[in-house]
C-alpha cells in the first residue's frame, strides 16, 4: 500500500515536467505561425506596391512617349515637338530612341547628376526617373569628345534595361542603330561599338574632354579591353574615333555595379555609307578650301602686280 502511495506520487510530480516543452514547443510554433503571416503581408504589401510603381512608370513613358513620332524604318530619326516638350520641362536637352527597343525618351540635364535620379519627366517625385545628361557635358550632347547618358536598369524592362541586356553578343548584333536627336543639331545617327563592365568606385569614366586624339583612344582601349559584347572591326574602329555617346546604367553583378555601352557617330565608323558620305564631304569641301585659296593667291598676287606697275609709273611721272 505504501508503495502505490509513493507511485502515485512519483508520477503526480512528473506529470508538470512533461507538460512544459509543450508549452514551450507550442509557444515558439505560434510564434513562427505569426512571424510568416506578417511576412507574408509584408510580402504582398511591397509586390502590390511595386506594381502600382511600375504601373504609374509605365504611365508616365506612354504619356511622355507622344511628343516624338516614330518611323517603321529605323533609318528614319524620330520627330521630336520641341515646343511642347520643353513647355513641359525646359531641362529637355535631346530625345534617345534605340529601334528595336523600348529605349523610346527625352534627355534632361541639369545642375547635378542627381536630381533625376528620382524624377519624372515632368518634374514630379518617381521612382523611374528620368533619362539625363551628365551635368558636366556640354549641352547639348555630341560636343565633347565623350558624351555620357544615364538611365536606370529597370526590372520591369523599361528605361535602359535592354541597353544592359545587349551584354548578350547575340542581341548586341541586332542593335544597328542608336538615334540621339537635339533641337539645334538635329540627329545623329550613332552605331554601337562596345559594351563594357566597370565598378561604381570609377570615376574614370566621367571624362569628358582629352588633351588629343592619342590621350582619346588610348582611354578608349583601356575600356575596349574590358569588353563583354563588340561590334564588327570594333579594335580597328576605336582607334579612329573622334566622339562616342556612352549610355550608362546599373548592373546586379557583385563588384561591378555600372554597365556602359559605347556608341560612335557612323559618320565616323569605317564600313558604313555614313562615313563614305562623310570622307567624300571632306574630300569635296577641301577641294572648295584648295580652290578657294588659290583663287585667293591670285587675286593677291594680280593686286600686288597692279599696285608695283602703278608705283613704276608714280616714279616716272616724278622723273619727269
Amino acid at each position: 500500500m505504501a508503495q502505490q502511495e509513493e507511485n502515485r506520487e512519483a508520477m503526480s510530480n512528473d506529470a508538470p515536467q512533461d507538460d512544459v516543452p509543450k508549452k514551450k514547443s507550442n509557444l515558439v510554433s505560434n510564434v513562427l505561425i505569426v512571424l510568416g503571416v506578417v511576412l507574408l503581408a509584408v510580402a504582398a504589401f511591397i509586390f502590390i506596391q511595386n506594381n502600382q510603381n511600375y504601373q504609374k512608370i509605365d504611365q508616365e513613358n506612354e504619356r511622355v512617349a507622344e511628343y516624338a513620332k516614330l518611323s517603321d524604318d529605323e533609318n528614319t530619326p524620330p520627330q521630336v515637338d520641341w515646343d511642347a516638350l520643353k513647355a513641359m520641362n525646359p531641362d529637355v536637352v535631346g530625345w534617345l530612341q534605340v529601334p528595336g527597343t523600348v529605349v523610346n525618351y527625352p534627355v534632361f540635364q541639369t545642375t547635378d547628376n542627381e536630381y533625376y535620379l528620382n524624377r519624372a519627366p515632368d518634374r514630379s517625385e518617381s521612382i523611374g526617373g528620368s533619362v539625363f545628361l551628365d551635368y558636366e557635358c556640354k549641352a547639348p550632347g555630341m560636343v565633347d569628345a565623350q558624351t555620357i547618358v544615364y538611365g536606370h536598369h529597370m526590372r520591369n524592362g523599361s528605361q535602359f534595361k535592354q541597353i544592359a541586356d545587349m551584354e548578350d553578343q547575340k542581341l548586341f548584333d541586332t542593335i544597328k542603330t542608336v538615334w540621339y536627336v537635339t533641337e539645334k543639331q538635329g540627329a545623329h545617327n550613332l552605331a554601337p561599338i562596345f559594351l563594357y563592365y566597370t565598378n561604381e568606385d570609377d570615376l574614370d569614366v566621367r571624362q569628358f574632354t582629352f588633351q588629343n586624339d592619342e590621350a582619346f583612344h588610348k582611354y578608349l582601349e583601356g575600356y575596349f579591353a574590358k569588353a563583354q559584347a563588340k561590334c564588327a572591326d570594333a579594335d580597328k574602329i576605336v582607334p579612329q574615333l573622334k566622339h562616342v555617346f556612352t549610355l550608362s546604367t546599373c548592373n546586379y553583378y557583385d563588384g561591378l555595379g555600372r554597365t556602359l555601352l559605347v556608341c560612335a557617330p557612323k559618320g565616323e565608323v569605317p564600313g558604313t555609307p555614313e562615313y563614305t558620305a562623310a570622307q567624300a564631304a571632306a574630300k569635296k569641301d577641301e577641294k572648295k578650301t584648295s580652290e578657294a585659296e588659290q583663287a585667293k593667291a591670285a587675286e593677291q598676287a594680280k593686286a600686288a602686280e597692279q599696285a608695283e606697275g602703278a608705283d613704276a609709273g608714280q616714279a616716272e611721272v616724278g622723273e619727269e
